[in-house]
């Protein structure tokens, strides 16, 4: 049998990208609706416009449809690979302070809410929300702000426990903003209001941790 030629092979992986993002957002609207115990394989690929073997084929399971649609926001989570090591107290305080306003911006996006507000509704009927919500989306933030702190305490500009130093950030940074917002009772905010709130972070965060 012929093999498809480059261009009908790349057409293909560009319809299967289609096809799973629409499974994806589908998936995802279920779970945000439904549920994630309630919501079935059979009602995703319907809302989907696509069987079921097509679902799983493109995207597998529903636990794995759950990995999928948290691990693809929690990509944006991520520093970019060259990003520059402080050398100073002045650069880390800039540093932090990008770091947590691109931060708040993903993680108090509308979805993402709905992804926290869906583990708390299924903590007890199916906790591996809550669980791969942790161990993707969760540690993909601390990860970022600890390549941060791993550099800043190898120049010395800090001194402490990598970890404790991310926690102490993150408080400093979120506060009970995503509480607020899972509750409904605080707004988004602005991107001004974000880039302000991540700069008092970063310079509380700086204070708490004088030069060693």
């Amino acid at each position: 049998m012929a093999k498809a030629s480059g261009p009908k092979r790349r057409q293909r992986r560009s319809n299967d990208e289609e096809v799973r993002e629409r499974i994806l957002e589908a998936a995802f609207m279920a779970f945000k609706e439904n549920g994630y115990g309630a919501s079935s394989t059979l009602e995703i690929a319907t809302r989907a416009r696509v069987s079921k073997r097509e679902l799983y084929a493109l995207v597998g399971n529903k636990q794995e449809m759950l990995v999928a649609c948290i691990s693809r926001r929690a990509k944006r989570l991520e520093m970019p690979a060259d990003l520059p090591t402080p050398r100073d107290r002045d650069g880390l305080e800039r540093v932090l302070a990008g770091c947590g306003t691109q931060l708040l911006r993903e993680v108090s996006e509308p979805p993402v809410v709905a992804m926290f507000r869906l583990a708390v509704a299924e903590a007890i009927h199916a906790p591996e929300v809550a669980r791969t919500l942790d161990a993707i989306g969760r540690e993909t933030s601390r990860a970022t702000v600890g390549k941060i702190m791993a550099g800043a305490l190898a120049s010395g500009l800090l001194n402490g426990d990598p970890a404790k130093l991310v926690e102490q950030f993150g408080g400093l940074l979120f506060g009970d903003l995503l509480v607020g917002m899972m509750l409904g009772v605080t707004a988004r905010p602005d991107p001004d209001e974000m880039a302000q709130r991540a700069r008092e972070a970063a310079a509380a965060f700086l204070q708490l941790h004088p030069l060693p």
